[in-house]
């Protein structure tokens, strides 16, 4: 996790533009801020940009326009071969979970891990807890088509915190669950919070905004305005069971 004593933004977006084919704006002037151990809501209807901004980010595009600075670095001025550290750092949850499907649940979670050069037994021994953490020990040999939408979300969790990411980034990560696993989820992302992970998930669902009332970036039309009239969630860790989260 990241250092508690850390000041610099985790997330620093100024003026920024995306345009694709050249003459279609999907981002237009966005400036925002993610401080540490920060926990935020992206809203906006279907087609606002809320994967374009999430996809800059996690550094799959580069802004046509402004500036992006990541864990304090600029991107403008950072070097092809400084990315693969730099998203080391970053969990993504994607929208329609992206798991491998010849891997089981097991190597599906590893991944990160034995891409990092990690030891076999660190492997193994952080894998199995993890697992047990959001409730699939028991499915870990299991292909990911054999669960549940809810399962499979679950296991495109632990896959994006497995390395211990400093930043989070979760796209509709509640959409193709019913309720009940949303708020396990949810659970799961408040928790890895408190212990230091910042978080951004892009949502559409009003009713979760209200529900866990955490501050919003609120896109539309490609534009971006921070809406801080979100109250802090006043719910303690004590209710957070990790443990009890199953499909």
């Amino acid at each position: 996790m990241m250092d508690r004593t850390e000041t610099s933004a985790v997330v620093a977006g100024t003026g920024i533009g995306l345009s694709y084919a050249g003459d279609v704006d999907v981002l237009r002037d966005v400036t925002f801020t993610l401080a540490p151990m920060s926990f935020h809501f992206l809203t906006g209807p279907s087609g606002a940009g809320k994967t374009s901004l999430l996809r800059l980010i996690y550094l799959a595009v580069r802004p046509s326009r402004g500036t992006l600075s990541l864990f304090g670095q600029d991107m403008a001025r950072t070097r092809r071969r400084q990315l693969p550290d730099l998203r080391r750092r970053i969990g993504v949850i994607f929208q329609d979970f992206r798991l491998i499907r010849h891997l089981s649940v097991f190597d599906n979670v590893a991944l990160p891990l034995r891409i990092a050069g990690a030891p076999e037994a660190e492997v193994r021994r952080n894998v199995r807890e993890l697992l047990a953490w959001v409730g699939l020990e028991p499915q870990a040999a299991m292909a990911p088509a054999t669960l549940s939408g809810g399962q499979q979300q679950l296991v495109a969790v632990a896959r994006a915190v497995i390395a211990r990411p400093r930043l989070l980034l979760a796209d509709e990560p509640t959409g193709n669950v019913d309720e009940r696993v949303a708020r396990r989820l949810m659970y799961l992302f408040e928790e890895l919070n408190r212990l230091g992970t910042t978080v951004l998930i892009a949502t559409h669902d009003q009713a979760l905004v209200r529900r866990y009332r955490h501050p919003l970036l609120a896109l539309d039309g490609g534009v971006l305005t921070p809406d801080n009239a979100a109250a802090p969630d006043t719910r303690t860790a004590s209710t957070v069971h990790p443990h009890r989260v199953s499909g």
